[in-house]
Order: structure tokens, then C-alpha cells, then sequence
């Protein structure tokens, strides 16, 4: 694979505990994580598509539907470590998207998006912000970010930041490098990443830089059957 060169890596764990067996929901015939890859496929910056996992019955699913998976440890602590096994034989200066496999409504620009902002090379991660409703500030499943006027991340928090006017809510898609998602996950958590159960913290507080591209679409996770109801009626 080429130097700058972009894949996508999903990672898929069965055992979630919220939502025990997910990635294989069956949503209009096909499987949550394939409604996942089909939207990352629409991406025209993306080169290839991985889904990494640490169960055989999400590989079979995704093969089934003629995607790629490889298996992973089952012992890894977040999605990130597992990304970081499933890309470690990648040149060092490959980018990864993270794309998290329970996120079947996000953009296919958005991602490009993210990948043209990696590609300028001024941060080590890149991720995504859109607007988010004042009433939906206070709910603390909904992440939110600020950032300087440069578009770097200043802080992400489940609270409402700032605590008066436009909140951003953050979309939790990343590109990275391989060659430092190999050392972030070698990084210690922070007391700011305890304290807010927010793993991108820990770049932050390493002093390691986060730009945040702003973008239109909102895209939502499925951590509950309810909020598999709701994308199903979307």
C-alpha cells in the first residue's frame, strides 16, 4: 500500500454490555455491520475496508456479504488497541480511519473529509464536530467539544461546553497515522480520561494535537435496542 494511502478499519466486538451480539442485528436484510461497511464504501478517499474482530460469527457475517475481516485478540481493552493489532504490519505513514461499527449513519463526505484533513499533516488525529441542539447539551451520552480558532481540540467533555451558547456535539470518527496510533495506545490514561470515560483525552493531555473539522450531518451510535428502533424507522 502506498505512503498516504487511507483504509478503514471497523472494529467489531459481540460481547457489548449494552447490546450483546449488534454487529450481527439483522436491519432491512442486512447485518448492522454491514450496513456500517456499505456506507464507508461510498467513500472515494478510502482504498480498502477492514472489519476487526475478536469473534467468528461477525467474521462470517461480514464475509458472507463479501467484506473483509480479520480476527483479533479477544483481551483488548478499547477498539483503538484493536485497531492498532489489525494495523500493525501497515507502513508507518498509512492513515486508518477509525470508523466505529455501530455508527451505520455515517457520511460518506464526512470521512473524505476527515482523510483531506489528515493528509495536511499539521495534527495527529483528526476527527469530526457538528452542531448540536442547546437542549441536547446536558445529555451526557452525547460528547461534546470545543476548540481554538485555529479548529484544534481544546477539550472534549459529556458536559455542556461551553456552559453557555453553541455547543458542538463530537462525531466519533478518527484518522491517524499508523505509525502513532501504534504509540497512542502505549500512552497512560490521564485523570482527564478517567474522569470523563473519553479515550481521545489522552492525546490531549500528552500534548499531542486534534483538529476537528466541522461538518452538517449528525451521526449517531446504536448502543441500545431502542436506538436500534430508531434507525430502523429512519
Amino acid at each position: 500500500m502506498k505512503v498516504d494511502a487511507a483504509i478503514a478499519i471497523i472494529p467489531a466486538r459481540f460481547n457489548s454490555t449494552r447490546f450483546p451480539g449488534k454487529p450481527i442485528v439483522e436491519i432491512d436484510g442486512k447485518t448492522l455491520i454491514e450496513h456500517v461497511y456499505r456506507r464507508v464504501e461510498q467513500a472515494a478517499l478510502v482504498e480498502r475496508i477492514v472489519v476487526a474482530t475478536d469473534d467468528r460469527r461477525i467474521a462470517a457475517a461480514v464475509q458472507r456479504f463479501g467484506g473483509t475481516a480479520i480476527m483479533t485478540r479477544d483481551d483488548h481493552p478499547s477498539g483503538t488497541d484493536r485497531l492498532a493489532e489489525a494495523a500493525q504490519d501497515l507502513d508507518p505513514a498509512t492513515l486508518v480511519v477509525n470508523v466505529q461499527g455501530d455508527e451505520p449513519m455515517i457520511h460518506p463526505d464526512d470521512i473524505d473529509k476527515a482523510i483531506a484533513a489528515a493528509r495536511l499533516q499539521d495534527a495527529e488525529i483528526v476527527t469530526l464536530k457538528t452542531k448540536l441542539e442547546d437542549a441536547q447539551g446536558n445529555d451526557p451520552n452525547r460528547v461534546k467539544v470545543v476548540t481554538d480558532q485555529n479548529g484544534m481540540a481544546l477539550y472534549f467533555s459529556r458536559s455542556k461546553i461551553p456552559s453557555g451558547g453553541t455547543c458542538f456535539l463530537h462525531v466519533g470518527l478518527y484518522v491517524y497515522r499508523v505509525g502513532f496510533l501504534k504509540k497512542f495506545t502505549k500512552l497512560e490514561a490521564g485523570p482527564l480520561e478517567r474522569a470523563e470515560r473519553l479515550e481521545q483525552l489522552r492525546a490531549l493531555e500528552h500534548g499531542y494535537r486534534i483538529r476537528v473539522v466541522e461538518v452538517a450531518n449528525e451521526s449517531w451510535g446504536i448502543d441500545t435496542p431502542e436506538d436500534l428502533e430508531r434507525f430502523r424507522e429512519k
